[in-house]
């Protein structure tokens, strides 16, 4: 059985859809969401869903081993960042080569890097007039939203669409293939 930790920072539908994906199947489960964020949603709907949840400060994650050693005695085969904010400190990558991947709510390379997150893509990319946006699922390195991509998958923006419109676009393209990828590479 494979071992998924999710990182979170927000109201967390991505976890929850991916904690509900893996609890139909018999080849993994998510066993641990982590937060930066002690009033996250994601905390209550990981308890709801009978998943370990706990959060942690920036001392934790960056100066001390408190959140690697978390994740060493927790043994994952993948850890997921889904809609995690916070740089992911390297100490911690180069225990878990390939091992941390995220999902961006645009094209990448565009519209990402530091303070490309949420609503500043879905505004910019409304902004920017494209015609086209999407998800990329891609590995975490040591610089915001540059890892090599695994994955993406495009939508429509039309003239008349809000930054609200592209985000519920994206949002769906996230329920859709997010677990599905996440899945495909637990199985390789």
């Amino acid at each position: 059985m494979k071992r998924v930790v999710i990182f979170a920072s927000g109201s967390g539908s991505n976890a929850e859809n991916l904690i509900k994906f893996f609890q139909n199947r018999n080849n993994a489960s998510v066993i641990q969401v982590l937060t930066n964020n002690p009033h996250a949603k994601v905390l209550e709907r990981a308890k709801k869903l009978k998943v370990s949840a706990l959060s942690f400060n920036r001392i934790a994650f960056t100066k001390t081993k408190d959140v690697l050693n978390l994740l060493k005695s927790s043994k994952p085969d993948l850890i997921i960042l889904a809609g995690f904010l916070w740089k992911f400190p390297e100490f911690i990558l180069n225990e878990f080569p390939n091992k941390v991947i995220n999902v961006h709510p645009a094209l990448l390379p565009k519209f990402g890097g530091k303070g490309m997150y949420g609503m500043h893509v879905h505004q910019a990319v409304v902004a920017n007039k494209e015609t086209e946006t999407g998800i990329t699922i891609h590995y975490v390195n040591e610089n915001y939203d540059e890892g090599a991509t695994i994955f993406q998958a495009k939508c429509d923006v039309l003239p008349t669409d809000t930054a609200e419109d592209v985000a519920a676009k994206i949002h769906e393209l996230e329920m859709e293939y997010f677990p599905k990828v996440v899945e495909k590479l637990l199985n390789e």
